[in-house]
C-alpha cells in the first residue's frame, strides 16, 4: 500500500470500568493518529487549570481528558469506508465541550444527541461522579446510560468483540479481579502487538491490508501507529491518576507524564 487512506483514520483502543467495587472508573487506551500531525503531551491546559488533558494541535480538541470539576470524556472514530463529508466539526470538539461545561453526563448527552450529524462517525464517553453515557451517531444519533461493569470501545459500537477490544476488556478484568496497584500489566496489554488470524478480522469495508495494519492493540508504523498509551484511575473518594507513554514512529518511546487529580464530592448537575 504506497499512501494510508486518511479518511480511515484515527482509531483508538480503550477498556473501561465503570463503578467496580475497587474504582468508581478506570479507563485504559490507545490514540492511533498519523505521526505527521501535531499533538501536545498530556497536561493541565494553560486555558483551563482544571482540565487535564493531551491535545490535538491541529483542531484544538482532545481524545481522552479528566476535569477537577468531576468529568471525564473519551472519543473514538467509526471506522466507514467512505470519505466524511468535509464540513464535518472536529470529533475532538465533543470532549472538549463536556469537559470545560456545566451539565452533568446525563444532561449534556441528552442536549447532544440532536447535534452529533454534524460530526463524522464517532463514539463519545460520558462520566461524572454519578453516571456513565455512552453516545455515537452510527448508524444514528443515540444514548445510553451505561450500569457498572467493565466494556470494550473501539472503532464499532460499545462493546463489538473485534479480537483487540475484547483482549482488553478482558485484560482490564483481570487486573481488577487481582487487586494489582500497579499500572504495568495495563501497559503490558496496551502494547500487544499480537494479530489475529485473517479470519477473525473485522470486515469494516476498507480491506484486508488495512484490517491487518489497525488490528494489534499496538501500531507500529512509520507513517501511522500508536502515539500514547493512556491509563485513568478514580477511586470511589474522588482521588484520581492519569498517566500517558507517548511514541513516535515505529513505536519509539518519547516520554511519560503522570498526573493526580480529585474530583469534587458532588456530581455536576
Amino acid at each position: 500500500m504506497d499512501r494510508l487512506p486518511t479518511h480511515v483514520f484515527p482509531m483508538c483502543l480503550i477498556a473501561f470500568a465503570w463503578q467496580h467495587p475497587r474504582y468508581r472508573l478506570v479507563l485504559i487506551g490507545n490514540r492511533d493518529e498519523f505521526h505527521g500531525r501535531p499533538s501536545a503531551a498530556l497536561a493541565r491546559w494553560d486555558d483551563a487549570p482544571d482540565l487535564l488533558a493531551g491535545r490535538d494541535l491541529q483542531a484544538r480538541g482532545t481524545w481522552l481528558g479528566v476535569s477537577e470539576n468531576g468529568r471525564l470524556a473519551a472519543v473514538t472514530n467509526v471506522r466507514l469506508p467512505e470519505p466524511p463529508a468535509p464540513h464535518l466539526l472536529s470529533r475532538g470538539k465533543l470532549a472538549v465541550d463536556f469537559l470545560r461545561g456545566d451539565a452533568g453526563a446525563r444532561a449534556h448527552a441528552d442536549a447532544l444527541v440532536p447535534t452529533l450529524a454534524r460530526y463524522g462517525g464517532c463514539n463519545l464517553l460520558l462520566f461524572d461522579r454519578e453516571h456513565g453515557v455512552y453516545a455515537s451517531n452510527q448508524p444514528q444519533a443515540r444514548s445510553q446510560s451505561l450500569a457498572a461493569g467493565v466494556y470494550g470501545l473501539s472503532n464499532a459500537a460499545l462493546d463489538t468483540p473485534w479480537p483487540k477490544t475484547t483482549a482488553l476488556r478482558e485484560a482490564l478484568a483481570d487486573w481488577l479481579q487481582a487487586a494489582d496497584e500497579r499500572f504495568e500489566p495495563l501497559f503490558d496489554a496496551l502494547a500487544s502487538e499480537h494479530l489475529p488470524t485473517d479470519g477473525e478480522l473485522p470486515d469494516t469495508g476498507v480491506g484486508l491490508e488495512l484490517e491487518r495494519l489497525v488490528a494489534p492493540a499496538f501500531i507500529r508504523n512509520p507513517e501511522y501507529g500508536t502515539r500514547c498509551s493512556t491509563v485513568v484511575t478514580i477511586g470511589h473518594d474522588g482521588a484520581g491518576r492519569i498517566v500517558e507513554r507517548r511514541f513516535g514512529h515505529d513505536g519509539v518511546p518519547l516520554g511519560e507524564t503522570a498526573l493526580a487529580f480529585r474530583w469534587p464530592e458532588r456530581a455536576p448537575a
